[in-house]
Formats: C-alpha cells, sequence, structure tokens
C-alpha cells in the first residue's frame, strides 16, 4: 500500500521509488539487555529479523540503496556480544541484496562506530532523498537540507495501536501519517519483532517531531496485510 505517491508500505519498512528501503529501530542486542535485567527470554530476535527481511527481499529484489533509519543496536553504553555478532550478520544479510548502506544516528547508536567500521560503513545524521528526508526523530533537527524537505521520515517513536472488541485488547505496529509544522511526517513502526511498541494513543510521546495534536494523523495497522483505519481520533 502506498502511504504517499511512491512511498510504499512493505512489512514494517518503507520502499522509495522501488529503489530505497528503509528499516527503522531493529535493536539488536535487545534480549542480552533484558538478560542483564533478569529477564530470561528465549533469544528469537535474529532468526526472526533474518526471516522477516528474506521475505521482504522476496518482493524487492536487488535493490540501490537500504537506510537503516537509527536504533540499529540497543545498548546506550557499550557494545554487547550479541549486538557485535548479530548485527554483522545483518550487514551480511543487507550487502546481499542492495548497493549501498546509509546508517543514521539514533539515541541507541552511541557505539555503533566500531561495528560499522568493521563492513566499511558511515554513520550520518540524517540522510535525503531529493525531497525526502530521513532521520530518527528523537531531537529536532535544524539545517538546510532538513528544512526544504517536503517530507520528513522519522522512527524512534515505535508507534503501536491497541483496538478491542468486547474483552479482548490487541496491539499492532503502525505507521502514523501526518505533518510537523509545513512538512509532511511519516513516522515508522520498530522492525524489532518480538515487541509490538507503544500504544500512541496512551502511551508517552518520545518523539519532539509527535508533541502536537496527533487527531489527524492517519493511521496505517499491520496485521496479515496492511489496513488504513483512517484518522487517529476515529479510533476506539
Amino acid at each position: 500500500m502506498e502511504i504517499l505517491k511512491g512511498i510504499e508500505i512493505l512489512s514494517s519498512c518503507l520502499l522509495i521509488k522501488r529503489k530505497s528501503l528503509v528499516i527503522s529501530d531493529l535493536h539488536m542486542g535487545y534480549e542480552e539487555a533484558l538478560n542483564k535485567h533478569g529477564v530470561l527470554i528465549p533469544r528469537s530476535q535474529f532468526k526472526e529479523t533474518e526471516a522477516k527481511l528474506n521475505e521482504i527481499f522476496k518482493q524487492t529484489g536487488k535493490i540501490e540503496t537500504i537506510i537503516i533509519n537509527g536504533d540499529l543496536k540497543h545498548e546506550f553504553s557499550a557494545i554487547s556480544e550479541q549486538e557485535w555478532s548479530e548485527t554483522l550478520k545483518v550487514f551480511d544479510i543487507l550487502q546481499k541484496h542492495c548497493k549501498k548502506i546509509i546508517l543514521v544516528k539514533g539515541n541507541h547508536d552511541t557505539f555503533l562506530g566500531p561495528i560499522a567500521k568493521k563492513r566499511g560503513l558511515e554513520i550520518k545524521d540524517y540522510y535525503c532523498l531529493e525531497d525526502i528526508c530521513i532521520l530518527h526523530g528523537e531531537k529536532i533537527i535544524q539545517n538546510l537540507d532538513v528544512s526544504k524537505a517536503k517530507i520528513l521520515i522519522i522512527g524512534h517513536e515505535h508507534p503501536a495501536i491497541s483496538l478491542r472488541e468486547g474483552m479482548k485488547q490487541e496491539t499492532y505496529k503502525c505507521f502514523l501519517f501526518g505533518t510537523w509544522k509545513k512538512q509532511k511526517l511519516i513516522v515508522m513502526p520498530s522492525f524489532l519483532p518480538i515487541i509490538e511498541g507503544s500504544d500512541i494513543k496512551g502511551g508517552e510521546i518520545l518523539s519532539p517531531y509527535l508533541i502536537q495534536n496527533l487527531d489527524n494523523f492517519e493511521v496505517f495497522i499491520l496485521g496479515d496485510k496492511v489496513y488504513k483505519f483512517g484518522k487517529l481520533k476515529n479510533i476506539q
């Protein structure tokens, strides 16, 4: 489904003009971080990430550019063993399916540099494709490149939506589409397969781009396919 002309929702990613794939918030190493805090869960993150990527590439074939829009790794203050191993494996998967990888820095990527260097990759604060600017979204970036873009694409928020049917409630990842000042704004869900994210209707807002009235933002829910659910204010 196209969220805007030339910008297509594909799983929890965005495919731009059939040439560039944007992926946000993989949070590799999330399970090890939980384990360190006494939360023991089976380590399925990499297998699920790999399977999800392979399904996407079956649909896209080889593409020009893959942009990781921040928070590729999870730990703030170090590089965990899981992050070293699995992030490099992710790079190797991606490099088989594209000509170029762009890493946009997220707030969790404070120590990403040594891992990126292993594969000769650079880390950027943002990346622009013609009139589209891709940035993580944890802070407002004010410069000419970003301000002249017609469309901003951010991650960071991990938007999800909870739907009720009687006593039953389920939470789904979702995309949001609205505006920030005079620019169109697309908010991506996390790629992280083992959690859905934060309910945009009831949770704390993380991105300064979303500290505004969100009632008129359009919601695209990810289920067995993409569902356009209309405006956020109309979702109960």
